[in-house]
């Protein structure tokens, strides 16, 4: 693929925040006074907005969807400090980025507001890779996706060519609603089925791959 610049996706792409945000979930269900869920039954909602996983969560619980902003204040409570000690670099990444940040403009495109996106990468060793770090702010409610991919490419400002790297549907989806190919990881939350279906232009498996893919 001939590109100027790449777009990262953070959780399940760079790295393994899956024990850091469903821990924090169930930690903030709880104080809310919500059933806890097994934590593989929360993986799924990793990648959408915190909000909307709320809202899901609290629906099919048939509860108040008025406790979302009270789950997410809770949530926030935990995360802000679990997030640096829960979360892993996913096994390759280092190795994969040094390869690819010489030749071309990486940047983060994510759903974690980027108060506690750049910490993360920060922590992880992973912050210097990337030209600009891209998420919403704390503020902002359920942000869509494609709109964060908008920011992301007019924070990385490169002449040429960008391409999205995602393990969700949404990711797919966010950077083709902003005219640009999306690559689809299995080493994250979604599957591969689920990327084919939402119209990855690629899919790979390991890191290695992803340098082979971008280099060639």
């Amino acid at each position: 693929m001939r590109l100027a610049g790449v777009l990262f996706d953070l959780d399940g792409v760079l790295v393994d925040s899956r024990v850091a945000i469903a821990r924090s979930m169930n930690h903030a269900l709880a104080e809310q006074g919500l059933a806890t869920l097994p934590e593989e039954r929360l993986h799924p909602l990793i990648g959408p907005p915190l909000h909307d996983a709320f809202r899901e969560v609290i629906e099919a619980q048939e509860g108040d969807v008025g406790r979302v902003d009270g789950c997410v204040a809770s949530y926030r409570e935990r995360y802000r400090t679990a997030c640096l000690e829960e979360t892993l670099a996913n096994e390759g990444i280092h190795v994969a980025l040094d390869a690819l940040c010489g030749r071309l403009a990486l940047g983060v495109a994510t759903s974690k507001p980027g108060a506690f996106a750049v910490p993360i990468l920060e922590s992880l060793g992973l912050a210097r890779f990337f030209a600009s770090v891209v998420g919403p702010s704390l503020d902002a409610r359920s942000e869509p996706k494609t709109r964060t991919v908008a920011r992301a490419l007019e924070a990385l400002a490169v002449d040429g060519a960008v391409a999205i790297v995602g393990d969700r549907s949404h990711d797919v989806i966010a950077g083709h609603g902003n005219g640009i190919p999306a690559i689809g990881v299995t080493w994250g939350i979604g599957d591969e089925a689920e990327l084919r279906d939402a119209g990855a232009d690629h899919v790979v498996h390991h890191p290695d791959e992803l340098v082979a893919l971008l280099g060639s």
